[in-house]
C-alpha cells in the first residue's frame, strides 16, 4: 500500500539520507530529491531470516513504558541480546528520567513518530554516556509499524537519545520511489524494484504488519511495540506545521523501565 503525495516521498527522501540530529530541510531542498532504499548490508535475500521483533515479552524481563500526554500508555518490548548497547542507552536514560516532559518534536502520519531531543527542535540530544554512540544494526530486528529505532545523522554511530517509533497501519509499507524527467512520481511496486534484500519471509511481514522497509540497515532498532499501538498510530495524527512539528505538543509525561509482569 502506497501514500501517493510528493511531501511524503520528499519527507522519505530527507529521512533516508539523515533522520536527524540537524535540523529539517524545506521542501524546496527535498522535492528534487529521489527516494532511495538504504543500504541493507545487514540482511540478504535468502528465503528466510531470524525476525524478533513480535516475541512476547516474558514474565519478569525489563519493558518501557511511555506515558504520552492526553493519549495514553505505549507498551515497548526491548531486545538486549540483540541490540545491547541500545537498549542499555535507552534504560539507562529512562532511569535518569531524562525523557519525561520531553515532547514528540517530529510527526509525520503514516510514517513515525519521533522524540527524545530535550531541546525539542531535533538538533540536540546525547547518550547515557555523554555525545554520541554506535547501537550497531542489530540482526532479526525490522522496521515492522511499531517499531522503536534511535534517530541518527547519516550513521549508526551518531545514535543518541533521540528515538522514533514507526506507526504505519497494518500491511501499510514504504517501498519508496523516484522521480522522472517529467516531474511524475514513480512508486516501486516490489522489493526487488527497490533494491532491497530483505529475507522473503521478512518482506511478507512487511505486507502483513506494515512498516518502513527502506530503513532497514540503516538503523538501531532496540525495541518493538507491543501494547499502545493505537496511542501511536493517533499520536501520528496530529496536525503539524511545514517541519512536520505537531502545532500542539505532544509530550512524555515519562519513560519507565518495568518488569513484565503480564499485564
Amino acid at each position: 500500500m502506497k501514500i501517493a503525495t510528493l511531501k511524503k516521498l520528499a519527507a522519505l527522501a530527507m529521512t533516508a539520507a539523515m533522520f536527524c540530529a540537524c535540523g529539517a530541510k524545506n521542501a524546496e531542498d527535498t522535492e528534487s530529491s529521489d527516494t532511495q532504499p538504504a543500504d541493507n548490508t545487514a540482511v540478504s535475500n535468502a528465503e528466510e531470516g531470524p525476525v524478533y521483533n513480535f516475541d512476547a515479552p516474558k514474565d519478569g524481563e525489563k519493558i518501557a513504558v511511555i506515558t504520552v500526554k492526553d493519549f495514553g500508555e505505549i507498551k515497548i518490548k526491548l531486545f538486549p541480546e540483540q541490540a545491547q548497547k541500545g537498549v542499555e542507552n535507552f534504560i539507562g536514560l529512562a532511569d535518569m528520567n531524562y525523557y519525561d516532559e520531553l515532547i514528540f518534536h517530529r510527526i509525520i502520519p503514516h510514517f513515525m513518530n519521533q522524540g527524545g531531543d530535550p531541546t525539542g527542535t531535533g538538533m540536540a540530544g546525547n547518550s547515557m554516556w555523554g555525545g554520541q554512540f554506535d547501537g550497531g544494526i542489530p540482526e532479526g530486528l525490522y522496521h515492522f509499524s511499531g517499531a522503536v529505532a534511535y534517530a541518527n545523522s547519516g550513521s549508526t554511530s551518531t545514535d543518541g537519545s533521540q528515538f522514533y517509533i514507526v506507526n504505519t497501519d497494518p500491511g501499510e509499507y514504504e517501498l519508496g520511489g523516484t522521480r522522472l524527467a517529467d516531474g511524475t512520481v514513480h512508486y516501486y511496486e516490489t522489493f526487488e524494484e527497490a533494491g532491497m534484500t530483505q529475507p522473503k519471509n521478512v518482506q511478507e511481514l512487511y505486507k502483513e504488519y506494515g512498516g518502513t522497509p527502506f530503513l532497514d540497515g540503516s538503523y538501531t532498532v532496540f525495541g518493538q511495540v507491543f501494547e499502545g499501538m493505537d496511542v501511536v498510530r493517533a499520536m501520528g495524527q496530529v496536525e503539524t506545521d511545514e517541519n512536520d512539528k505537531p502545532l500542539t505538543q505532544v509530550q512524555m509525561e515519562s519513560v519507565r523501565i518495568v518488569e513484565y509482569t503480564g499485564e
